[in-house]
């Protein structure tokens, strides 16, 4: 086990070419292949890369895509490669780390350097006043948050914030901790991505979920992928779109940048994806500016309608009558604009022509069953929930939900997020899931709603808050306006973090501090002699086993269900009801979620069948909407975007292709060009000439909002990039410093990270 050179490399200097047309091929396979020898070498590499994805292996640390039933000998992508060879790494950080780096020294490294370190091998604290972190015990450790819990003037006063990543079991008992503790303060990931699409899709369809399976991919006639780049984010998806585009699939892309894995996917799978052409995806490609989407959808439904009228047979009526409600209101307040002035309204938001949404609403016509694909892209402005609602519109008014080959897809970025929220990490639970947790245990659970990630950070930031616990992730760099939360967090009395490798949220402290190691998804998890297993849920509504296939670095790493196992017994003494020493038996820990959380009938042994078992889903299964009117709803949502001054570009936050959320594999985005840095802001050329901007110069961005705070990220290249008209796009989490606190969106409270509005000005360097 040894560490990698201490150098940091320079990020601010990258060099640039043109973006590529085409994705994955044999390029992907070289990098994943080079990334797992440095990391893991050829024997232990070779171990986790034929289990992963696998049904008697493990579940992927990165994206939540779903497996095929049929699943190739190599199940992953070059991203999943990178986080399993990252996670299963022979890098290891430990009390010789901690002695020779301070935190000062820690706070001014990159992300980049910092996950390069490897995994964090036993557990560490940083006394007040301390600038290391030293050794501790587990059970001082367990005895230190206690303390500090058990001394808050309210259970209100501490957060219990959740990564995606965390297991079924885990996250099932670091819930019931929280409010066994007197808690509903459980942030979460899904707080800062698809909140927007949890909240626009229960409204309307009951279910905040996905209503597809994969199968209703390959039997689509028509794919919409907007708002998504699954060619960096969700590679697998390529493969499934690849496979409907073979089954007579159309695809359409709404997107502000044409991305490569979007036109031409080279699949590593297939002869023809290495040494041929490989696949041509996309068939219409639409590229709206950023915020645009409602617009589009918006005049997608008006032709809709209006076709409908002028000759019948477009509108599904006998649906609309049988399961929707709301349909007549919503047409007369869409119908109701004046047409030149809807059509100016439409042009201004979205950047297309008329005749450009008539090719993509005669592409809708000929199809009969219909996906919607959709992501951060969607999910991160102000006007979200109506966007996404609008979206929900559009497949109501042809009856594509609750059919084969069409629905809803909302397609989660991280592993297991969408189970977190399954098994009760939610701020504001339904009181179904209360009552059965009270019934299962025998405690009254705290019934007030707790704060979503943003009054989190406010609720530090006042004074509110001081304890802050985090089950994986990294708090400080995934959420918005960086200044702001760093502060919050050094507002704390404790900071903890559970984590397999360092990040920034470890230079970050409270007054004291604490990193506990935990087990990743490549680990084996033994307990007594006996190999224990966790299970997951997929995008899709798939819950499967999960089992560990190394072994860990150190004896001092353990599973996050005995983390919380041990701070429960130390917080809430020997008379506790809840059996927190039985749930060591995951088993066990099934049994109750199996009492607790509908459809998991049978859990214990559904899950040990290979491949799992799907989660029950009333959209989908039954045309049942179990929403307020009893119906699937349609909603009016007018046409907002966002209005950018003269002289301004609206940005977007998004990942490189050596990037998963905030972990940073390299500085490399091979698909776009741009190699060796990561500190570039995208710009449209037509744009670069009226802003009298320089391709190759630098510049600080500065964001503008309403409560006229400067936030400012200094030191950005200028690269000349075909992105919509008015749009400019640069990597998060470097620009997350310039997303306002208070900028949300309406109704989910996400971070607006899609829509920051900015001015260029003279670069003043890092």
């Amino acid at each position: 086990m040894s560490n990698p050179p201490i150098d940091d490399p320079r990020q601010d200097a990258p060099s640039v070419s043109e973006p590529k047309r085409s994705a994955v091929g044999i390029p992907a396979i070289a990098n994943s292949m080079k990334i797992v020898g440095q990391q893991s070498g050829a024997k232990r590499g070779l171990l986790t890369l034929t289990a992963v994805n696998q049904k008697k292996g493990f579940d992927c640390p990165g994206c939540a895509w779903p497996e095929p039933d049929h699943r190739h000998p190599a199940e992953f992508c070059e991203n999943g490669a990178k986080a399993v060879a990252e996670e299963s790494t022979r890098r290891a950080v430990g009390a010789g780390f901690f002695a020779e780096h301070s935190i000062t020294d820690l706070a001014g490294r990159s992300g980049y350097w910092l996950g390069q370190q490897g995994r964090i091998t036993g557990p560490v604290y940083a006394a007040p006043g301390a600038d290391h972190y030293a050794p501790i015990g587990w059970d001082e450790a367990f005895a230190l948050i206690a303390d500090e819990l058990k001394g808050l003037d309210s259970p209100d006063e501490a957060l219990f914030y959740t990564s995606g990543r965390t297991s079924n079991e885990a996250a099932f008992l670091y819930q019931l901790l929280a409010r066994r503790f007197g808690t509903n303060n459980l942030p979460d990931c899904s707080n800062m991505c698809h909140e927007s699409s949890g909240s626009a899709l229960t409204e309307t369809l009951g279910v905040g979920k996905g209503s597809v399976k994969l199968d209703d991919l390959y039997r689509a006639d028509l794919i919409i992928v907007a708002g998504q780049n699954p060619g960096t984010n969700h590679p697998r998806m390529l493969t499934a779109l690849e496979k409907a585009k073979q089954a007579g699939a159309r695809i359409m892309t709404v997107n502000p940048l044409p991305e490569a894995g979007l036109q031409r996917f080279r699949n590593p799978q297939t002869a023809r994806g290495i040494v041929g052409s490989g696949t041509m995806l996309t068939d219409l490609f639409l590229q709206v500016k950023v915020g645009g989407d409602l617009a589009l959808f918006s005049a997608l439904n008006r032709l809709l309608l209006q076709i409908d009228e002028e000759r019948g047979g477009v509108l599904d009526h006998d649906f609309i009558a049988e399961h929707t409600h709301g349909f007549d209101a919503y047409a007369k307040a869409l119908l109701d604009h004046g047409e030149d002035e809807f059509w100016r309204r439409v042009g201004a938001a979205t950047g297309l022509g008329r005749d450009e949404v008539e090719e993509a609403a005669a592409m809708v016509l000929a199809s009969q069953k219909i996906v919607v694909c959709w992501a951060m892209g969607l999910t991160q402005h102000r006007n979200s929930v109506p966007t996404i609602r609008e979206v929900v519109n559009f497949l109501l008014l042809r009856g594509n939900v609750g059919r084969e080959g069409a629905g809803v897809c909302p397609v989660r970025g991280h592993s297991n997020v969408q189970g977190d929220r399954t098994m009760g990490i939610w701020e504001r639970p339904p009181a179904e899931f209360l009552d059965a947790l009270r019934d299962e245990f025998g405690f009254e659970p705290p019934r007030e709603h707790g704060a979503d990630t943003v009054d989190a950070i406010r609720a530090m930031r006042d004074g509110r808050a001081k304890v802050f616990f985090a089950m994986g992730g990294n708090f400080a760099a995934a959420t918005p306006d960086t200044a702001a939360t760093e502060e919050a967090m050094r507002r704390c009395r404790l900071t903890v973090q559970v984590s397999t490798k360092l990040n920034r949220s470890h230079a970050v402290t409270g007054e004291h501090a604490l990193i506990l190691p935990a087990l990743g998804r490549t680990d084996l998890d033994v307990h007594e002699g006996a190999e224990r297993f966790v299970s997951v849920e997929d995008s899709m509504g798939e819950v499967h086993a999960s089992r560990g296939r190394v072994e860990p670095l150190s004896a001092d790493m353990r599973s996050e269900v005995d983390i919380v196992r041990g701070l429960a017994a130390r917080l809430l003494g020997e008379d506790e009801a809840v059996p927190w020493e039985e749930f060591a038996d995951y088993d066990r820990i099934r049994e109750s979620i199996e009492r607790v959380v509908p459809g998991f009938d049978d859990y214990n042994e559904r899950v040990r069948r290979p491949g799992g078992f799907r989660l029950p889903h009333a959209p989908r299964d039954s045309r049942t909407f179990p929403t307020a009117t009893g119906k699937a709803n349609f909603t009016s949502n007018g046409l907002s975007a966002p209005e950018v001054p003269e002289g301004r570009l609206l940005l977007q936050t998004l990942r490189s292709h050596d990037q998963f959320n905030t972990t940073i594999y390299g500085l490399d985005d091979r698909y776009r060009g741009v190699k060796g840095g990561r500190r570039v802001v995208l710009v449209n050329p037509e744009d670069r000439a009226e802003l009298g901007l320089k391709a190759g110069e630098y510049v600080d961005l500065v964001s503008e909002w309403e409560d006229g705070v400067e936030r400012r990220a200094p030191h950005f290249l200028v690269v000349e990039y075909p992105t919509a008209r008015g749009s400019a796009a640069a990597y998060y989490p470097e620009t997350n410093v310039l997303v306002p606190l208070d900028s949300t969106a309406d109704v989910s409270n996400t971070p607006t990270s899609k829509s920051i509005v900015v001015r260029f000005e003279a670069d003043s360097g890092l």
